[in-house]
């Protein structure tokens, strides 16, 4: 069906309507439904939004309230409808509401009638209450429930119906903290109620299934609080099945008997006679006081004064925010006590405590707002000046003593002005929230030093330490190790003595400043081992230098000319030498002054095998071949014995183009000076040319011709260069000097030719008479032309380029 169907079955007057009913359950065909149908009712305060919940939450047409009317009675009664688009069949009860003024002093008697009827016939019975109602006596319908808990058990057996509690307009009190205040109070109305002997003993939960839901404002938040219903509704679906909310179903009433059991029912709760009714005065001050609670409470919320020192308050501190308030309150309540104090004195001073209640429940926030003003404000100050305190040179410790002492008392001082009268609140956890921000800010900010200061120190050994360690290890001898002790010993002390007196400042215990101490000495001791690993990584290149700085250089630091005198051999094995030290120094970090046999077993394995194989005649072990060294720890070791062996096989490798060059220069030097022939060769010229000698002696022409030949020789030796041109092999030589030698000729006949041609002197002197050195001069001019000649020189490819004149 899309539309509801509903029926008035009870009117205001308590009489049973029923052919109203006979008609309904005709019109939405109930007699076939058999078991399947669940029964839901609702009971609360007059104008609470009953009527309002059960159309949105079923989709009924109950009559709801006008506001713009005024607060009236809607419901009269009890109504009957059936729920729309549920399964199975719902059928939905919109009771009369309690605590109406248009009953008078009778209305307790059938608002209790109601409710018994409602919790006998129906299997949910939803108890609409407002959310700052939970914790009162009259408002959470707490007697009602008790006259119905003990009327039920002595009028019905058993049944297990769903309780379900509605908190309407929920608060920003969560649902957690609200729920656990219902179940304690209706166990204890239970506990209270007197029982027959049959249920003596029998618990709450045998009877009732109790069940508590919120829902948010429908004026205020109408969207959230569509939402909530409609998933609210989803709990209706299967209601009847096992687990469902509509309880255990025990005893339950076949659908077609249903009008009878009812009006069965609601006769036997008509002539009941044991309902405790409350006396009339008492229930008119009840009304009445909660009136005039509710227009106070209204008043206030309206007081521009209030609205204004609460919008204040949201943003910023506000100076006597206690004293401002608290007489905005006592104004309210004393309003109250005038208009209340002719009703009940009970009663009046219970409304009046609960109107406080409401009030300080409504004017925390703006206190809460408040304290967390002057709680960030002390702790912006207390930052501020702790930073001007350290920056002037205070100590840590003692900087951050007086500032938090001092900020501490100046919340309380604050704090104190804040606290309102009425209330016994305390700012405790708030100061507590402050000391730890506090405590955290200190503990950072003192983190944040305590590392500056660290990485300060520790860079100045780095600065210390990492220069002259790689100088050290860069010179390596018997004294670097040493000296890298020593070193690091002199620069730790220093910086240790500096360092514990900067902590001084920080007043920390003994423990902690050892700590810290030995965390910078073994930084100190891990530099130097992180310099020397990564010098380790260089030693190849080291070793080369050094070889060929010994090698290229002699003992006065000037390169080496390889004359044929020098003993390339010690050279080369002192050079050697001198880079397996090296070698040895970087294989192992040795910081602790242990000794070991690295430098000797490095010269016996690679530079003398042959004094180690003499050595060890009993073993063919290499002792290379191993992946330790001995009494040196693994995590010393920065070069194992078997890569030093593949480093100095490489070393060897890489060096010895450089010996050999060495040896070639060596030995072209050799050949260059021995230009005279072996002794014996002279001998034999001597012998064997005596007679040629002789000739030429005695005719001197022979040595004339024979001087020209040799000056025209050595001009076409200088000319054609006859030993650069041998330098790369004979047969290129000859090649180059075939194509060479006839243009060559040629230019020197050329240049012969130009000299005879020039003009000669008018000096009668310009022949002088020929003498030896008249000739020897001539030879000289002879020569000259000769170089001068040879200054040019043609290239294989044609072109002529300048060229020095060689050595005579």
């Amino acid at each position: 069906m899309d539309k509801s169907c509903s029926t008035h079955l009870i009117d205001g007057d308590g009489t049973f309507n029923v052919s109203g009913i006979d008609n309904f359950m005709k019109e939405v065909k109930l007699s076939e439904c058999g078991l399947s149908y669940a029964v839901v009712s609702i009971m609360g305060p007059q104008s609470s939004g009953k009527s309002t919940l059960l159309n949105h939450l079923f989709r009924t047409n109950f009559r709801e309230m006008d506001a713009f009317k005024g607060r009236s009675q809607t419901t009269k009664g009890i109504w009957m409808a059936q729920c729309v688009g549920i399964e199975p069949c719902t059928l939905v009860m919109d009771l009369e509401g309690t605590d109406g003024r248009e009953r008078g002093e009778d209305d307790t008697a059938f608002e209790k009638q109601s409710a018994l009827f409602a919790l006998a016939v129906s299997d949910i019975v939803l108890i609409n209450m407002w959310c700052h109602d939970i914790g009162r006596e009259q408002a959470a319908n707490k007697p009602l429930l008790k006259t119905v808990f003990q009327v039920m058990m002595r009028l019905f057996s058993p049944r297990k119906t769903t309780l379900l509690f509605v908190i309407r307009d929920k608060t920003r009190t969560p649902l957690e903290n609200l729920e656990p205040v219902l179940r304690e109070d209706i166990q204890k109305i239970w506990d209270a109620v007197p029982k027959p002997e049959a249920h003596n003993e029998t618990p709450l939960s045998e009877f009732f299934n109790v069940e508590v839901v919120a829902l948010s404002s429908y004026e205020e938040k109408e969207e959230q609080f569509r939402e909530q219903v409609a998933s609210l509704r989803q709990r209706f679906f299967h209601s009847i099945a096992p687990g469902g909310l509509a309880g255990d179903r025990r005893a339950v009433v076949p659908a077609s008997g249903f009008s009878f059991s009812a009006q069965q029912i609601w006769k036997i709760i008509k002539e009941n006679k044991d309902l405790d009714l409350p006396a009339h005065k008492v229930m008119v001050a009840t009304v009445r006081c909660e009136e005039i609670s509710n227009e106070k409470f209204s008043s206030f919320i309206g007081n521009e004064e209030w609205l204004q020192l609460e919008e204040i308050v949201q943003s910023q501190a506000v100076p006597g925010f206690g004293r401002k308030l608290s007489s905005i309150l006592d104004v309210c309540l004393s309003e109250y006590d005038l208009e209340a104090t002719y009703f009940d004195e009970g009663v009046r001073s219970s409304k009046r405590k609960q109107l406080e209640e409401k009030l300080l429940q409504l004017v925390q926030p703006a206190y809460q707002f408040m304290l967390g003003h002057i709680r960030s404000g002390n702790l912006d100050r207390f930052k501020k000046a702790f930073d001007n305190a350290l920056n002037e040179g205070k100590g840590f410790a003692v900087a951050a003593r007086d500032c938090i002492k001092y900020f501490m008392s100046q919340f309380d001082e604050e704090s104190a002005d804040t606290n309102i009268d009425l209330a016994k609140w305390d700012a405790s956890r708030v100061r507590e929230k402050l000391q730890r921000d506090i405590d955290a800010h200190v503990a950072a900010v003192r983190a944040a030093k305590l590392s500056e200061l660290t990485t300060v120190y520790e860079a100045k050994l780095n600065e210390a330490l990492s220069g002259p360690v790689e100088a050290l290890l860069d010179g390596a001898s018997d004294d670097t190790w040493p000296a890298i002790r020593k070193l690091l010993r002199q620069e730790t002390e220093t910086a240790v003595a500096e360092f514990a007196s900067a902590l001084s400042g920080f007043e920390m215990d003994e423990e902690t400043r050892e700590k810290m101490i030995l965390r910078l000495k073994d930084r100190a001791r891990g530099l130097v081992e992180a310099k020397a690993k990564e010098e380790a990584g260089r030693v190849l290149i080291r070793m080369k230098d050094r070889f060929s700085t010994l090698f290229s250089h002699d003992s006065d630091s000037m390169p080496r000319v390889w004359t044929g005198k020098e003993d390339i051999r010690a050279i080369t094995k002192s050079a050697r030498s001198s880079s397996l030290k090296l070698l040895s120094v970087m294989a192992a970090i040795r910081l602790d002054d242990n000794a070991d046999a690295i430098e000797h077993t490095l010269s016996l394995a690679l530079v003398d095998p042959k004094a180690a194989a003499s050595t060890n005649k009993g073993t063919s072990v290499d002792p290379l071949a191993s992946s330790t060294w001995e009494e040196v720890p693994a995590s010393k070791t920065l070069i194992t014995p078997v890569q030093c062996k593949s480093l100095w096989r490489q070393f060897r490798t890489e060096t010895e183009y450089t010996v050999t060059q060495a040896i070639a220069a060596q030995e072209a030097s050799r050949r260059n000076n021995n230009w005279l022939p072996p002794p014996w060769a002279i001998v034999a010229l001597v012998v064997l040319g005596f007679n040629e000698f002789m000739t030429l002696l005695r005719n001197p022409l022979y040595l004339g011709v024979i001087f020209v030949a040799f000056l025209l020789i050595k001009a076409l030796w200088v000319q054609l260069d006859i030993t650069g041109e041998f330098r790369h092999g004979a047969l290129p030589g000859i090649l180059s000097i075939s194509t060479k030698l006839l243009p060559t000729v040629m230019n020197l006949l050329r240049k012969l030719a130009e000299e005879g041609q020039r003009p000669t002197h008018t000096d009668p002197q310009r022949n002088p008479p020929l003498t030896a050195q008249s000739f020897q001069s001539g030879t000289n001019n002879y020569s000259g032309i000769s170089s001068s000649a040879s200054s040019e020189v043609t290239s294989e490819n044609g072109t002529k380029h300048s060229k020095p004149p060689a050595h005579q």
